[in-house]
């Protein structure tokens, strides 16, 4: 069988062995991610190469072969929409706020991100508006002034707008950009992989991390039996509804590391953990780090870890635009266009998740931990540069067959199952989403 080179180039990438990935199917769906770009072939890839670390962990753990993967394509379209499927209690959670979103400018366009209301008062600060300026105030002031003079204005107040630019405009390096970087951090925790029936079972996962890529790959891990502590600052509350659809399977709790006695609290944690996924920017958390050489660490960021914009803030959308794939994508009457999913988010999410997994085997082989990392701009690259597109297969998409409901803290819930799949694989997750922050500060 040959394997489709997304998924090969994805699977080698996170040093996977070659002969493994011919182990990995597709079933088709129809045309789901419709777009100029290859999102199809980019969300299966990242999905099917997550579920194929896990079935090769599974395999080390239970002590059999290790089993077939099969990917339902309509499963991970669901997937990576997840958070439009979301309804608590039949409601329609709000994706973006008003102030976020596409605006002209005297000299183009220009994407802005306020969906935090912190990010929101520091837009408004930086073009001058007062506090309580609107959607209309900002179109007003955005459109006489120039693209690039918006992001670098928004940037040094800490706020949040990126020039919408053609691909060859883009001031990112994605010219040889990686997809993930990986390096040995040292010697391993003294802690053996004992046979389980998941194959994350009892490794344990500090998740610190917010919106989506980074809360989708420890849902991801959660799913695959992880203990996962998500801790946040409780002086940046997240959003109800993002908890809701990225909280599954894990518990979260708040930390102020600024706190002495929290401080102690954090180390204790990190001591006993296998791993951390963080989307702190790069340095923020070295002093931790260092002190726990066999920790399996995987970093996000937005922009890359090289170049003049490696330490900038930034989300999904932001990054569409930056990178030139809001203009790829545009509309005829030249409006900047979105990709049919925030899948720069999804797609590195199942990367990192696919990233803990395959260093959680290499651990085991060789008494090393690994130090990964992984970034938006990276993916991006990947999709506008390394995926051939190919036609779509014939037949019609419904989500309904990877959709279910349960009760939860937050409410009845209707939501997207998880696409992982390899024989023996979990359907679901075994517990709903918590309230953001409640949980004690200890592992489960």
């Amino acid at each position: 069988m040959t394997i489709d080179s997304a998924t090969a180039h994805a699977w080698a990438a996170l040093g996977g062995p070659p002969a493994l990935a011919e182990r990995i199917t597709y079933a088709p769906a129809g045309e789901v991610l419709p777009a100029r770009l290859p999102v199809r072939q980019l969300a299966r890839a990242t999905v099917g190469v997550c579920s194929l670390a896990a079935a090769e962990l599974a395999a080390r753990r239970g002590g059999g072969a290790v089993p077939a993967v099969r990917v339902e394509e309509g499963a991970v379209a669901t997937a990576f929409i997840s958070e439009r499927h979301l309804r608590i209690d039949g409601r329609r959670p709000t994706t973006f706020a008003p102030l976020s979103g596409f605006w002209r400018t005297a000299d183009g366009w220009v994407r802005t991100h306020a969906n935090y209301p912190h990010h929101r008062a520091r837009l408004l600060s930086a073009l001058g508006l007062p506090e309580q300026g609107d959607a209309d105030a900002l179109a007003a002031e955005l459109v006489q002034r120039q693209s690039r003079e918006i992001q670098e204005t928004a940037y040094a107040a800490g706020a949040l707008a990126v020039a919408a630019v053609e691909p060859v405009e883009s001031e990112i390096p994605l010219s040889g950009m990686p997809l993930v970087e990986g390096v040995p951090t040292g010697e391993a925790l003294s802690r053996p992989l004992s046979p389980a029936a998941l194959p994350a079972e009892g490794i344990r996962v500090l998740d610190l991390t917010r919106v989506i890529a980074g809360p989708v790959a420890t849902r991801t891990l959660a799913l695959l039996g992880a203990d996962v502590l998500r801790v946040d600052s409780p002086r940046l509350p997240e959003d109800p509804d993002a908890h809701a659809d990225t909280g599954f399977g894990k518990r979260s709790t708040r930390l102020n590391l600024a706190d002495p006695h929290d401080r102690r609290t954090f180390d204790e944690l990190l001591a006993q953990a296998d791993a951390v996924v963080t989307a702190y920017r790069p340095g923020a958390l070295d002093r931790y780090l260092t002190h726990h050489p066999g920790l399996i660490v995987a970093q996000l960021n937005a922009w890359g870890w090289t170049g003049p914009w490696a330490d900038r803030r930034g989300f999904d959308s932001l990054v569409q635009a930056g990178t030139g794939i809001a203009l790829t994508e545009a509309a005829a009457d030249g409006h900047p266009g979105v990709l049919p999913a925030q899948a720069l988010d999804h797609g590195t999410g199942y990367l990192i998740a696919a990233g803990v997994l395959r260093a959680l085997t290499d651990r085991a082989d060789t008494g090393t931990a690994r130090h990964l990392r992984f970034s938006l701009a990276g993916t991006a690259s990947w999709l506008m540069r390394g995926i051939t597109p190919t036609p779509p297969p014939d037949g019609t998409y419904a989500p309904d067959p990877w959709l279910t409901e349960r009760p939860s803290p937050y409410g009845h819930l209707r939501h997207a199952l998880p696409p992982i799949a390899y024989d023996g694989a979990p359907r679901d997750w075994t517990r709903p989403p918590g309230h953001w922050g409640t949980d004690a500060p200890t592992w489960g």
